[in-house]
């Protein structure tokens, strides 16, 4: 099995119940300006302000979506007058803490656009509102190509001509750069993946196959409807993306919802 590591465009922390650091990337100084050597064994509250700490850890515990993520934007978590996104999820007996630098304005665009976008599904036939899905899913993501896959069908909506894209098995949720190379989780575990993880690396298969399709981005969200999953879009792009929590849970509700009003 393959060593765990994310994508160098975030940082994750693996945490206790109780909030000890179990395992830090080995870029959390870019982030949080402390070594991942120096984290391990220490309480989070160590390295971050008090009040935002506490506040995440309260309204991350409410918010967990129907995939088991919680989501929260623009938390300044250092003092330091920079602002990160978070995604949390518990698995198992551990903690993920998945960190991004906030974009700059725009927060809750994306969101107020998937009601507008959602209007007018569901009422077409099959083939239109399979059509009509992928259109609006790009209209909200940005991508250059968007591929609704549902079993053996397939619909694409496409701004580039890109070739078809064909990967050995599941890419993360996000893939910012696939020029990028990996980072590490310290300490090192012999064959854990982290699977889970929204900004886990592909693997280095899978990272070749996107550069030699021309894909630097890409982005999957799962179809799914009464916890089956049913398909999923499949959105890439040409060009690098900045990876985008908040993109990634707009998408996803599109996709739920898409998913009810899906005729059999």
């Amino acid at each position: 099995m393959r060593e765990a590591q994310i994508q160098p465009s975030g940082f994750l922390l693996e945490l206790s119940p109780d909030w000890l650091i179990l395992r830090a990337s080995e870029n959390a100084h870019a982030f949080l300006g402390e070594y991942h050597q120096r984290l391990i064994g220490e309480p989070l509250s160590q390295f971050t302000l008090a009040q935002p700490l506490h506040d995440l850890r309260n309204s991350l515990s409410r918010q967990r979506s129907s995939n088991g993520i919680a989501r929260a934007y623009r938390v300044r978590l250092i003092d330091e007058p920079r602002y990160f996104d978070i995604a949390f999820q518990s698995l198992d007996d551990t903690i993920l803490l998945e960190g991004l630098d906030s974009a700059e304005g725009g927060l809750g665009d994306s969101f107020g656009s998937v009601s507008r976008l959602i209007e007018g599904l569901g009422g077409a036939d099959r083939k239109s509102n399979l059509d009509g899905a992928a259109r609006r899913m790009r209209a909200l993501t940005g991508y250059d190509r968007v591929a609704l896959v549902l079993g053996d069908e397939r619909v694409e909506s496409s701004r580039s001509k890109l070739p078809l894209l064909s990967v050995s098995g599941a890419l993360p949720a996000i893939v910012a750069q696939s020029a990028d190379d990996p980072v590490g989780l310290f300490p090192r575990k012999d064959g854990e993946p982290i699977d889970k993880a929204l900004l886990r690396s592909p693997t280095p298969k899978q990272l070749e196959e996107l550069r030699a399709a021309g894909v630097a981005s890409t982005l999957c969200v799962p179809v799914v409807r009464d916890g089956e999953k049913l398909g999923c879009f499949q959105c890439d792009n040409r060009a690098a993306r900045p990876p985008s929590f908040e993109i990634h849970a707009a998408a996803e509700l599109f996709a739920q919802i898409f998913g009810m009003l899906l005729p059999d």
